[in-house]
């Protein structure tokens, strides 16, 4: 027999929710185990400055912290954007803090959020809004190599899935899911060309439906470093596949240093595959170093 509960924040069923919120917690642990280690082995090298290969990051999908970054190096990001789709607009954005807790480790957590906007009369097709999840990442830079200017890493995303505003009103679970993702970096500079790969698996958990879906994505750029300078122009494409559907997108680029600790970045995106009915999108990310 199933205890009911009349709080917005929980599940109708104890049972159900007790379930979920210990695979959170689970995960949640393994989470703080994975950063722990990588951590404990960066603080065994000597102190010493080490190398560090400065790569341009692009701007819609930008790591954890900069590869080969030392430790106390930080960066907050706030994002705004428009994505245009057939039957509504929506505007998104997030707020992101990145620090390097130790030599080329370097964790992130992350807000995202997206507000929806119908077009016409037409709100059936309309995702509700809401603040989209809690993701917590990290990073570990394991080769750095001035001579040939490349860097390598592998890192790991958490993502807890969080439910709308509308469904929470309407004492709908605060939890929907979870997405797993490793990834793995590799970065080299080509003079004043920057390129970079950025992929891995999308592990994704439904609570409700009791289902797990796979998904790859991988995410590729080059940009073009101006001279004396840490204004960038370029393109990023982000690909994303699984048995079943292929998303990719180009998103033209480019970065305006406006002191040395702040800059913008101005990003577009030029669907090329017509699967999730999004037509174009654009995307304002402020970047500050305190």
């Amino acid at each position: 027999m199933k205890l009911v509960l009349n709080s917005k924040f929980f599940p109708k069923s104890v049972d159900s929710f007790a379930i979920d919120f210990y695979m959170m917690i689970k995960q949640l642990f393994y989470f703080s185990i994975f950063m722990l280690s990588f951590g404990l082995k960066a603080q065994e090298s000597p102190k010493k400055i080490l190398p560090k290969v400065d790569h341009a990051e692009p701007i819609y999908i930008d790591l954890m912290r900069d590869l080969g970054a030392r430790k106390g190096e930080a960066e907050f990001n706030l994002g705004f954007g428009i994505a245009n789709f057939d039957n509504y607009k929506e505007y998104n954005g997030f707020v992101e803090y990145e620090w390097a807790v130790a030599d080329r480790l370097g964790l992130e957590v992350e807000v995202p959020f997206r507000i929806e906007q119908a077009k016409g009369n037409n709100t059936a097709s309309v995702p509700d809004n809401s603040i989209e999840g809690i993701k917590l990442a990290t990073q570990y830079t394991f080769l750095v190599s001035e001579k040939t200017q490349t860097s390598l890493a592998v890192g790991y995303i958490h993502e807890f899935e969080l439910n709308s505003f509308k469904a929470l009103q309407d004492n709908g679970k605060m939890f929907t899911g979870m997405k797993l993702n490793p990834i793995f970096v590799a970065a080299k500079k080509f003079n004043r060309f920057n390129t970079l790969i950025y992929a891995g698996p999308i592990i994704e958990r439904h609570f409700n439906a009791k289902r797990t879906d796979v998904m790859g994505a991988v995410n590729t750029s080059i940009l073009y470093v101006l001279p004396n300078s840490k204004n960038f122009i370029g393109f990023e494409n982000n690909i994303e596949f699984n048995n079943h559907e292929f998303h990719d997108v180009l998103r033209p680029q480019i970065k305006l240093a406006l002191q040395q600790n702040l800059a913008v970045g101005l990003v577009t995106g030029i669907p090329l595959t017509h699967g999730n009915n999004m037509k174009l999108d654009v995307l304002t990310r402020i970047i500050w170093e305190p």
